[in-house]
């Protein structure tokens, strides 16, 4: 066998391997995470992350489904939160209302649009976020990177504040009613479960 054809294989399985590992995941009509994210008052101090201050502003649960999934590597916040999920809950985990909505990820944003709306706008603006994740450990980390769209994923933590060297501060948002540049939030995340 030649060496151009045993490379040809090679990037083929590579290439099926890597779609059925990363295809969306598919579970038909319903919503599958009905509940809004919790967000309650905190009595966690502040500490030091990752050459940063973590100024723990709320403790935060959310189960939601992935929308989008987007890694970065060169910005400034990507040693601090490498992985972007953009997560939808209640009317925005059904998979008859997401087949409508084309949904993508881009500098740290996340984008939907619609030709007519299958709910109203301002559902879609309350029950969908782009989160920015900062894990709090390299296993966190890695079960960041393999996150699918469509799948389930519960996550505990603390919304945040972060200041770095030369005046850096990124900060949460508190609230799921904002929408444009500072709605994002900004999520410490102690655990993880995907599902």
């Amino acid at each position: 066998m030649s060496l151009r054809r045993l490379i040809l294989i090679c990037l083929l399985i590579y290439g099926a391997y890597h779609y059925y590992s990363h295809r969306e995941i598919r579970y038909g009509a319903g919503v599958l995470a009905p509940e809004e994210p919790l967000q309650s008052d905190t009595e966690a101090e502040p500490f030091d992350f990752k050459d940063h201050t973590i100024m723990p502003l709320n403790d935060f649960e959310i189960t939601a489904r992935v929308l989008s999934a987007s890694n970065y590597h060169t910005d400034r916040g990507a040693a601090l939160s490498p992985t972007d999920l953009a997560l939808g809950w209640g009317p925005m985990s059904d998979e008859t209302i997401l087949d409508q909505i084309d949904i993508r990820q881009s500098g740290r944003f996340y984008y939907w649009h619609v030709k007519s709306f299958p709910i109203p706008r301002k559902e879609i603006e309350t029950h969908s976020a782009n989160m920015h994740l900062v894990p709090e450990s390299s296993q966190i980390a890695e079960q960041l990177k393999d996150v699918r769209v469509g799948q389930l994923v519960s996550i505990k933590g603390y919304l945040i504040k972060a200041t770095g060297q030369n005046g850096f501060v990124w900060k949460s948002s508190q609230t799921r009613h904002d929408t444009g540049n500072g709605a994002c939030e900004l999520i410490f995340v102690k655990s993880l479960r995907l599902s």
